[in-house]
């Protein structure tokens, strides 16, 4: 059996040396975990900036969308409106012809108009007959029905074909 005994005693290393040593030894051990750190955040930076381009795509797509669709929204609020006016326009007319239906379902036969205005809430008709009596019950009719709010008769003149008369109905109930 050999042994191996060294009587040298060891000499001072050197600060290179130790620096040296510590190279070989451990900073090749930090270098490639400072790799794998850098490694993993550059990966990290690509996902980071493939989310980022996907937003702005994503953003870039319903931008389009909105200025594709913004004249239909502005065609929808015109023809919302038109439609809106139309109701208006057909109600009126509906109210019209309400007032006109009552108006000549009791009108009597042996009078006749002559003028007849129609507003909102409010209705004149200037007409003529030969009855007083046919006149007065129209006029009581018109009355009692409370189709109206108020009931005027705002004038009864004698004529040579017989009695003018002019009626004014308003607030329509």
């Amino acid at each position: 059996m050999k042994y191996k005994i060294n009587l040298l005693s060891r000499k001072k290393e050197s600060l290179t040396d130790k620096l040296i040593y510590f190279v070989l030894s451990y900073l090749r051990y930090v270098l490639i975990i400072t790799q794998i750190i850098v490694i993993g955040v550059f990966f990290y930076k690509f996902k980071v900036d493939q989310e980022i381009v996907d937003y702005q795509d994503s953003v870039g797509q319903k931008k389009e969308i909105i200025e594709v669709t913004q004249p239909l929204f502005v065609d929808a609020k015109t023809t919302g409106f038109q439609i809106k006016e139309v109701k208006l326009i057909i109600e009126r007319q509906n109210k019209f012809l309400g007032i006109l239906n009552y108006l000549s379902t009791i009108f009597p036969d042996k009078l006749y108009l002559s003028k007849l205005t129609i507003t909102d809430n409010s209705m004149n008709f200037e007409g003529f007959g030969d009855n007083g009596l046919l006149i007065q019950s129209f006029y009581q009719r018109l009355k009692t029905d409370k189709k109206f709010g108020t009931v005027n008769l705002k004038s009864l003149k004698k004529i040579d074909t017989g009695l003018n008369f002019e009626i004014e109905l308003s607030k329509l109930n």
